[in-house]
């Protein structure tokens, strides 16, 4: 864990290192050391997350995790969103900051998990803005899909003035994106996040549906890519669910008042006679 600070040196939020070989430095040792990379991706992504979830888990008692939640998210929001026009279009980008300098423009799929946490996060009471910069990722996330030929994401991309540069063209079927449009829909009932659950669930079916499952695609720029003949068990255990999720009216299948789904989408309760740390 490391502390961003802004160029006066005020402290601007608690976030983590994106590489997990830097964590422990030196293991004899186990002391932390700060990364020249720092982002929510690969590596970090589920810290944040838990970080929310553990304090509902704890009905709500355990506020150091607020606390420490609310930090970072003030973090992410002042030290790694970036404002940039693809094509001119406008585009709030959840970047990487390097060397505690420069901020990139290069988003991973996996950070797209960040609009249901900021969702569930105003869901239990936190600001308003929480659930302003949700809506504004998830449109950036959206945007992943609906740019490429096969109206499927690429699993790292980069934004341009000139338009989205794929750096990782492969897509794993990767669940956060669906994810986070169930959170937000279930939240705001704003119908247009079924609606690109539904034009995403429609990519995969044309795209990567095959007669004994669905396959992860080599190249999501390629209308006519190769398939990579693989499968991960977080299709089934996340993606699908969440597709489930999102288009189910009855929100009792899963009520965020009574449990709370960890980073594999398994459901945990809320435990009203938490009497652990606080």
């Amino acid at each position: 864990q490391r502390r961003v600070r802004g160029q006066q040196g005020k402290r601007c939020g608690t976030v983590l290192s994106s590489r997990s070989s830097n964590y422990l430095h030196n293991e004899d040792e186990s002391r932390f050391v700060s990364s020249s990379d720092v982002s929510t991706g690969p590596g970090v992504d589920s810290y944040y997350e838990y970080l929310l979830k553990q304090w509902a888990q704890s009905n709500f008692k355990a506020t150091r995790y607020k606390d420490a939640y609310i930090e970072a998210i003030d973090g992410i929001a002042s030290q790694l969103m970036v404002k940039v026009k693809t094509r001119g279009r406008p585009i709030n980008v959840l970047g990487h900051r390097l060397y505690n300098v420069t901020v990139t423009t290069e988003l991973h799929h996996l950070s797209c998990f960040l609009p249901a946490t900021l969702a569930l996060g105003y869901y239990y009471g936190l600001p308003r803005s929480h659930l302003t910069l949700a809506e504004e990722i998830m449109q950036t996330c959206y945007f992943l899909y609906e740019s490429q030929p096969t109206g499927l994401s690429p699993e790292q991309a980069v934004f341009r003035f000139d338009g989205l540069s794929v750096s990782q063209t492969e897509n794993h079927l990767r669940p956060e994106t669906v994810e986070s449009l169930f959170v937000l829909w279930r939240v705001t009932h704003n119908p247009i996040y079924r609606e690109w659950g539904w034009n995403i669930f429609q990519a995969f079916e044309r795209v990567s549906r095959t007669c004994y499952g669905y396959s992860a695609v080599q190249d999501v720029t390629d209308v006519h890519t190769a398939l990579l003949d693989k499968m991960e068990s977080f299709y089934l255990a996340e993606t699908l669910k969440y597709f489930y999720l999102l288009f189910e009216d009855d929100e009792n299948v899963y009520n965020f008042d009574e449990m709370v789904l960890n980073t594999e989408a398994h459901p945990l309760p809320i435990m009203k006679d938490y009497s652990g740390y606080y």
